[in-house]
């Protein structure tokens, strides 16, 4: 039996950070069809400047206020 590959923490910090990214660009740009006008840049930070440490902080302050 071949062993599975089993995920260095470091392997699955990127993956969360980049499914946290995904996550947070998705919202975006649904807000930039609400605010035409607005560069999605904008939205992005206004979506994330609460909590701008880091990226699974701003994943957890985002959907806080869902």
């Amino acid at each position: 039996m071949k062993p599975t590959h089993v995920p260095t923490l470091e392997e699955r910090i990127r993956e969360i950070r980049a499914e946290i990214e995904a996550i947070i660009d998705t919202r975006a740009m649904a807000v930039t069809t609400e605010s035409p006008g607005v560069p999605v840049g904008v939205i992005r930070n206004l979506l994330t400047a609460r909590a701008p440490a880091c990226p699974c902080a701003q994943y957890l302050e985002l959907n806080r206020s869902r």
